[in-house]
């Protein structure tokens, strides 16, 4: 699909509000990178999981995938025998503990025959719940590794607050003596007192730091310099050992790569698939059925980025009796949210996306649409707005066909209304020889008449009403 016809329906401004709906980055990534297909079954197949989603939404609530991340780079690492820090290894046990959430979701205890096209997905997630729970035992949070993840961690941290409590035991013993009011504080790594610069004397050892003012220094107590020696022996290996937890983590991981890697494709499908679900819900949608004649017929169909309290519902039908439509009526009556709804409604179908219609609302697969909508005036190409017009138009027959769908707006305004009206008629009449699905917009009468006397085209108009002198914005 042409990216041009994307932003003119304003196809992205649904795709932001469908990655909004998704929770995970690698779902919000997916989101993202929808583009409409052209392919009948991998439509049908993308419209049946959303409404399927939109089922177990509606059974069992919705179904959270926030905390996935992508961890493709540390699957890398540990392929090649590298080990992974505290960070990495957190986030693969958080994709295990959603990979078991979802994989609960998905069951149906009710029912062993209950089958859909989820089903498969949430049969082959692997929550490898031995090893998520090993990670959990170890790794406490962001920075911080049980005592029980070894046994040589243990004993050193042990060690550690031993030494600490003897530290703290004679830093305290020289407070009570020395100095009533200083506190232990901590300089380089160190303990140390802060001592007044006039009361050096009383507290011998190694000056560390002092005061922005010169007035305090920070001393470490003779008594204590053994001690912290020994305390910083024992946190160089403390960082061995929790290196060792690390690798060994690491290593009881590494068997899993393939099955961790796939998990993450599973759950960000999923979350990309119950984004879609949300979407639908939001907007109340249903599933349109799809077919490959051409036929659109759309009932009660509602733009999904108009105000839905003030959005008035249009019905429209294209491609059986005829496959040209030419709408008239007042100016801002609705005609361009008319066949703007029409193109949007295609491009959302064929990406899998529900649409805000009554259900039984029917669409065509188009390996193409074309829309000639709003303002084409370039003033860096010094191009008029009919010029740019004209020129967007020429592309659309240069490449359209029987396979395609063209939307234009006040097609040929912006000139001689005679010469206007018959360049209109002869594109119109080209499209319609070429059997493309056509909507055009106009004030022409000379187009109203053409409708009339051209089997295969209609007329429809947007109303108007008499008595207050309002558009009523009915097609």
């Amino acid at each position: 699909m042409n990216q041009k016809v994307l932003k003119t329906l304003e196809y992205y401004k649904i795709i932001e509000r469908l990655t909004d709906c998704a929770a995970s980055e690698p779902g919000k990534k997916m989101c993202r990178e929808l583009t409409p297909s052209s392919d009948f079954n991998e439509i049908v197949q993308a419209q049946t999981e959303t409404a399927d989603a939109v089922t177990r939404v509606r059974q069992k609530g919705s179904l959270s995938l926030a905390g996935v991340r992508d961890v493709r780079d540390s699957l890398k690492r540990l392929e090649i025998g590298s080990s992974l820090n505290i960070t990495e290894l957190r986030a693969i046990s958080s994709m295990l503990t959603i990979a078991a959430r979802a994989k609960a979701y998905g069951r149906h205890e009710d029912d062993d025959e209950y089958e859909d096209s989820l089903e498969e997905m949430f049969r082959l997630l692997e929550p490898l719940t031995p090893l998520n729970n090993e990670i959990k035992r170890c790794i406490l949070s962001e920075d911080e590794i049980s005592d029980e993840a070894s046994p040589g961690l243990h004993k050193v941290r042990r060690s550690m607050k031993a030494i600490n409590d003897k530290v703290h035991s004679q830093l305290n013993a020289i407070l009570n003596s020395n100095l009533q009011d200083a506190v232990i504080t901590m300089r380089d790594g160190r303990y140390c007192l802060p001592v007044k610069s006039e009361y050096k004397s009383q507290v011998p050892g190694m000056v560390h730091d002092q005061s922005s003012t010169g007035s305090t220094l920070f001393i470490e107590p003779m008594a204590v310099i053994q001690l912290n020696n020994q305390l910083r022996e024992l946190e160089i290996q403390e960082k061995k050992e929790i290196e060792a937890v690390l690798a060994d983590l690491s290593n009881q991981t590494a068997p899993y790569t393939e099955s961790i890697l796939l998990n993450q494709q599973l759950l960000a499908k999923l979350d990309f698939i119950f984004a879609k679900a949300a979407l639908s819900r939001h907007y109340k949608c249903s599933e349109p059925q799809f077919n490959t004649n051409g036929y659109i017929h759309i009932k009660d169909g509602r733009h999904p980025l108009l105000d839905p309290a003030k959005v008035v519902p249009i019905n429209l039908y294209l491609g059986k009796d005829f496959d040209l439509l030419i709408v008239t009526g007042p100016n801002t009556g609705g005609k361009t949210v008319s066949i703007k709804t029409v193109g949007l409604f295609t491009l959302m179908g064929q990406a899998g996306l529900h649409i805000p219609a009554f259900d039984g609302s029917e669409l065509a697969v188009f390996e193409e649409v074309f829309a000639d909508i709003g303002d084409e005036q370039s003033i860096e190409q010094n191009l008029s707005t009919f010029s740019a017009h004209m020129t967007n138009v020429i592309s659309i027959l240069n490449q359209a066909d029987s396979h395609s769908l063209c939307l234009f707006d006040e097609l040929c305004a912006g000139t001689d209304p005679t010469e206007g009206a018959a360049l209109a008629i002869s594109i119109l009449s080209f499209l319609h020889n070429m059997k493309c699905r056509v909507m055009a917009t106009t004030h022409y009468s000379e187009l109203k008449v053409f409708a009339l006397t051209t089997p295969g085209v209609e007329n429809a108009c947007c109303e108007f009403s008499v008595e207050n002198l309002q558009p009523t914005y009915r097609l």
